[in-house]
């Protein structure tokens, strides 16, 4: 066997049924892909025409507008507080114009876009939102000048109190005469007590008057007057002894044209059911409440005169105590003790007795 022979016999020995091998060096014109078969070519088909994109026409661009506009009205009227404005006739004439002009544009194919945009303008604002808004407004600030007719503003400015004769506020004391009335009661009650007693005195709190309403939405020129009040730097705890300082404070008023103390805080003569005076005093028992309250006044004159003792040897829980501490934060007046107060409600000052004969003379028929 040739050397070729042997070489080949080596390479094939084995391989029964294999197709035969190359031959050194491979087949004459043979070519090897390093990367696997080469793709085909993609074909790109070309991208469709776009049709150039038509602007809004006239009627969107109107509706917007109109809507934008409607909106700043309304919130026009918001500012101004003219609630009656937002519910005439107008107005809602006015909003039916910017619906049919929002419904026009929306039923067209080039103004649809604008008209939904006027449609939500138009639904956040409108008649109906923008009322609810003036209308807490309104009742937030107390200002209801907007809704208001002109009677009702003439009603406004009443200078008297409705129910009451005006002829009657001006034949009463004046707000003068009630303060110097007070002051001197308070002065000889002061006195009376220190000699008999020893009570020592603190001024409490300042005067106050405050305006009193008309009866018609307005203010009259009546203010109601509360002294500044005194207190005793000393407790009042003993039942004789209250007694006592309330039969001397009695004595006193009625020499001032008052009539006799009126107790509060006794079932025996105030006639108020028991379980009221026991919540309103600590019990319905006068030798174990913690608050006495007597009253008495000059009528038809507008004066009340006010004697309260404070006792805290009958506050048996603590929370009197508590509520003394607290107004003695705010008032800085004694925890407990006697304290005289005098109120008179709608009173005119002297200084304004001609400008409210003046000013009733618009009002004939008014009480």
């Amino acid at each position: 066997m040739s050397d070729h022979e042997k070489q080949r016999a080596r390479y094939i020995a084995g391989t029964e049924g294999a197709p035969p091998v190359p031959p050194p060096g491979g087949y004459r014109g043979a070519r090897r892909e390093a990367f696997g078969p080469t793709p085909s070519p993609t074909v790109v088909a070309p991208a469709p025409a776009v049709e150039p994109k038509k602007p809004a026409n006239a009627l969107g661009w109107i509706a917007l507008a109109t809507s934008i506009l409607f909106a700043v009205i309304l919130l026009g009227t918001l500012i101004a507080a003219a609630t009656d404005l937002l519910y005439g006739i107008t107005m809602l004439a006015l909003q039916l114009v910017v619906v049919a002009v929002i419904v026009a544009a929306l039923f067209s194919a080039r103004g649809r876009m604008l008209g939904a945009i006027a449609l939500v303008v138009t639904m956040l604002f409108n008649v109906a939102t923008v009322g609810g808004m003036s209308a807490l407004q309104t009742s937030a600030s107390g200002n209801y000048e907007g809704t208001k007719t002109a009677a009702q503003k003439h009603a406004e400015a009443y200078p008297a109190i409705k129910g009451t004769d005006p002829q009657q506020t001006l034949s009463q004391q004046s707000l003068e005469e009630v303060r110097a009335q007070a002051d001197a009661m308070f002065a000889d009650v002061r006195a009376r007590l220190t000699e008999e007693f020893g009570y020592s005195w603190t001024p409490v709190g300042d005067e106050d008057l405050r305006p009193e309403r008309n009866g018609y939405g307005g203010e009259s020129m009546l203010v109601e007057y509360t002294s500044a009040s005194w207190a005793t730097n000393e407790p009042i705890q003993d039942y004789d002894r209250k007694l006592e300082v309330m039969a001397v404070i009695s004595e006193v008023v009625v020499d001032h044209g008052l009539w006799d103390l009126y107790s509060f805080n006794d079932p025996t003569m105030s006639g108020i059911d028991t379980g009221m005076i026991a919540k309103l005093y600590g019990s319905d028992d006068p030798r174990t409440q913690t608050t006495w309250e007597y009253y008495t006044e000059n009528f038809p004159d507008p004066l009340r005169f006010y004697a309260t003792i404070n006792d805290l040897s009958n506050d048996r829980d603590g929370g009197f105590l508590a509520s003394r501490e607290a107004q003695n934060a705010r008032t800085g007046e004694p925890l407990e003790g006697l304290q005289l107060t005098v109120i008179a409600s709608g009173v005119l000052s002297e200084a304004d007795r001609e400008e409210f004969e003046t000013r009733l003379q618009d009002y004939p028929g008014f009480e």
